[in-house]
C-alpha cells in the first residue's frame, strides 16, 4: 500500500468484496464445483482471492453515503482474462455485484490491495471517508442529509451571528447565538424542541464601541434584543466567551465520527471568518449548515413549491439556484404551500411506525406563520431567528414561533451599569408630558416611521419585517399607560417612587411591571411545576434548589 497514485473516481464503481462474494453465490446457484476446478484455490478465501492484486480506492456512495473499497469493471475482466490464460477456462461475469455512485468527485489515492492485511488496513480508513463526505454534503445543502441528520436527534445545534463594522469587518460590534441539545429532548421524550424553553440563547455588546459605531446602510440595533438580557462586555473577553460556548456544546475532535456540535447560521462565510479572526478554535469534525444554502437547495428540489422572486417584482418567478436574504427567507415562512411539500418526520418509534404516521402528518394543513415582532440586525436576534427557520424547514407542523420577551434597554444606561461595576436595573419607559406615547412620523416610499416607547426609531415595511413598534408592546397600551414606576428595591431594599401622570389628580397607578412585564421581584416568567425537565438548558439555579 506504500505506492499510489491519484486517479479520477469516475468508473470505480465495483465493490471489491462484493466481486468475491458474487461469484461464490454464482457457483451455487448454477451448481458449479469450484472447488475441483483447477482454479478452485483462487475462491477458497477472500485473502487467497485478493492475492491478484486488485487495483481499488475508498468512496462513498452518493446515494446510501455509506464507504466502500471499490474497483473497475475492467480489473474484473483483467481477473477472468488471467484465469483463461493460466488455466484454459472462461468463467463469465458475475451478475448481482454492488455498483455504487461515487459521491466524491475529486481525485484519490490508488492502492494495489493483494492480501488480507492490506486491505484491513485500508478498510480501517472507511470512516473517516464517511466524516469527510458527510461534512461536504452538510455543507452544500443536502436536503437528504441534513433531514438524516435532523431526525437522528442526537446532535447540538449552535446558531450565531455577528454584527460588525461595514467600513471595517475585522471590528466587532456585538455577537448573539441560540442553541437546542436535540439529545436531551430525546431522552426526556419533548420533541420537537420549543424555542421559548429549549433554546438557550444570549445576546453580547461590545463596550468599546457601544453608541460609537452605527451602521448606516444597514443599521444595527445592539439594545434591541427582543428575546431575553443582553450583556455588555470588554472587547477583549468577547472571544474567551465564544470559545467557552463553543467547548460547553462540542464533543471530543476525532477523525472517524463527526462531532455532536453542528454550527448553523446564514451565509455563514462571514461568521466562519470573524472566528478566525479571534482564533477560535473549532473541532475539525464540526458539521456547517448554511440555511442560505440549505432553503436554496430544497426550492431547487422542488420541496418548496411555487415561489415568487422578492428581488424582481411580484410578476417574476424565482429561478433554480437563486438565494434568499434572512428577511426573505424568514418572509417566505409565512406563505402559504412554501413548507408543504417538506417532509414531517413523526414520533419516536419503530421504522414501520414512522411510515405508518408519515401519510397523515404530510397531508395535514399547516396554520398561517405570524413572525413575532422584533428588530433585525441584532445579533442576538438574528441567532435565534436563525435556528427558528432552520427547525421550521424541517419541523414545519410543531415548531412555534419565538416569544419577545421585552424591549430594549437604554444603551446609556447599559454601559454605565457596565463601566461601574453596577448590575443593570431594569425601568420602564417614561412618557414625556404632554406627548403621546407614539408619534407618527412620514417616512419613505411604502414605509412608515414612529418613534417606540424605548425612544428608538420603528420603520414598517411592507413586509412586515423591520423594527417592531414598541417591542413588547402594543399601540394602544402604549397610549394607555399613564403612569410609569421605577423601581429600585433590588439595588436600595424596598424603596418605590411613583409618578403621577400629567392628568392631575385621580390619576390611575399601575402595578411595578418593570421593562419586562413581570413583578420587580421576579423577571422571568413563573416556569410552572416541573417545566425543569422540559428545558434543554436546564436551569441552575432551580437544580441547586433541588
Amino acid at each position: 500500500m506504500a505506492d499510489f497514485t491519484l486517479v479520477e473516481p469516475k468508473g470505480w464503481e465495483y465493490d471489491l468484496h462484493s466481486v468475491y462474494s458474487a461469484y461464490l453465490g454464482y457457483f451455487q446457484v448454477y451448481n458449479i464445483a469450484w472447488y475441483e476446478r483447477s482454479w478452485g484455490h483462487l475462491f477458497e478465501t477472500f485473502e487467497a482471492f485478493l492475492a491478484f492484486s486488485w487495483p481499488a480506492i475508498t468512496v462513498t456512495d452518493a446515494t446510501t453515503g455509506r464507504a466502500h473499497i471499490v474497483t473497475r469493471l475492467n480489473s474484473v475482466g483483467a481477473f477472468l482474462k488471467m484465469i483463461k490464460t493460466r488455466f484454459g477456462e472462461t468463467l463469465v461475469q458475475a451478475p448481482n455485484i454492488m455498483q455504487v455512485v461515487p459521491f466524491e468527485t475529486s481525485s484519490r489515492h490508488l492502492r494495489h490491495v493483494s492480501d488480507y492485511a492490506s486491505y484491513k488496513k485500508l478498510h480501517s480508513t472507511l470512516p473517516a471517508v464517511v466524516l469527510s463526505a458527510t461534512k461536504q454534503r452538510i455543507k452544500s445543502g443536502e436536503p437528504k442529509a441534513i433531514r438524516e441528520l435532523w431526525e437522528k436527534r442526537d446532535k447540538t445545534y449552535l446558531a450565531m451571528n455577528f454584527e460588525w463594522n461595514e467600513r471595517n469587518d475585522r471590528t466587532v460590534l456585538e455577537w448573539g447565538y441560540a442553541a437546542v441539545r436535540c439529545a436531551h429532548l430525546e431522552a426526556l421524550a419533548q420533541w420537537p424542541p420549543l424555542p421559548d424553553t429549549n433554546y438557550r440563547k444570549g445576546h453580547y455588546i461590545v463596550a468599546e464601541y457601544a453608541d460609537k459605531i452605527t451602521n448606516k446602510h444597514r443599521p444595527n440595533y445592539p439594545w434591541q434584543y427582543a428575546f431575553g438580557d443582553s450583556q455588555v462586555v470588554p472587547k477583549a473577553k468577547l472571544p474567551q466567551i465564544i470559545q467557552a460556548v463553543i467547548s460547553s456544546l462540542a464533543s471530543p475532535d476525532t477523525e472517524t465520527a463527526p462531532n455532536t456540535l453542528v454550527l448553523v447560521g446564514h451565509n455563514l462565510q462571514g461568521v466562519l471568518a470573524r472566528l478566525d479572526e479571534m482564533k477560535i478554535k473549532l473541532p475539525h469534525n464540526i458539521l456547517t449548515i448554511d440555511t442560505m444554502v440549505y432553503e436554496r437547495a430544497l426550492y431547487a428540489n422542488g420541496q418548496r413549491g411555487v415561489m415568487q422572486d422578492p428581488t424582481k417584482g411580484p410578476d417574476k418567478a424565482r429561478i433554480n439556484g437563486s438565494s434568499l436574504s434572512f428577511e426573505n427567507l424568514l418572509f417566505s415562512l409565512t406563505l402559504p404551500g412554501a413548507n408543504n411539500a417538506t417532509p414531517v418526520s413523526s414520533g419516536t418509534g419503530s421504522s414501520g411506525d414512522k411510515e405508518k404516521d408519515k401519510s397523515p402528518s404530510q397531508t395535514q394543513t399547516l396554520a398561517p406563520l405570524v413572525l413575532p415582532q422584533y428588530a433585525p440586525h441584532n445579533s442576538g436576534n438574528d441567532a435565534i431567528m436563525c435556528l427558528f427557520a432552520l427547525q421550521r424547514l424541517l419541523e414545519p407542523a410543531g415548531t412555534p414561533v419565538p416569544t419577545v420577551k421585552k424591549a430594549g434597554k437604554s444603551s446609556k444606561a447599559a454601559v454605565a451599569a457596565m463601566m461601574m461595576g453596577v448590575p443593570m436595573v431594569p425601568m420602564a419607559p417614561m412618557p414625556m408630558a404632554g406627548m403621546p406615547m407614539s408619534m407618527p412620523m412620514m417616512g419613505m416610499n411604502n414605509m412608515s416611521m414612529s418613534l417606540g416607547v424605548s425612544g428608538a426609531m420603528a420603520m414598517g415595511i411592507g413586509n412586515g419585517m423591520g423594527v417592531p413598534f414598541p417591542q413588547g408592546a402594543s399601540r394602544s397600551q402604549a397610549k394607555s399607560r399613564p403612569t410609569t414606576v421605577y423601581d429600585l428595591a433590588s439595588e436600595f431594599g424596598q424603596m418605590q417612587m411613583q409618578l403621577s401622570a400629567s392628568g392631575g389628580a385621580g390619576a390611575s397607578r399601575v402595578p411595578n411591571l418593570g421593562s419586562y412585564g413581570y413583578s420587580s421581584t421576579s423577571l422571568r416568567p413563573p416556569l410552572g411545576a416541573g417545566s425543569k425537565r422540559m428545558h434543554s438548558f436546564p436551569n441552575p439555579k432551580t437544580e441547586a434548589l433541588e
